[in-house]
């Protein structure tokens, strides 16, 4: 459960890969344009 094991965050780190237990970070453009969207009335 180290390095090599890519079911852990420290593997997909050293693997340079993504996944559940590493998600990858959003864009600032998308975290951004979710919050200026036009929101409709109830």
């Amino acid at each position: 459960m180290g390095k090599g094991d890519l079911r852990t965050r420290r593997g997909k780190i050293y693997n340079g890969s993504y996944g559940k237990t590493r998600p990858t970070r959003l864009k600032k453009k998308e975290q951004g344009a979710s919050k200026t969207a036009p929101r409709m009335p109830k």
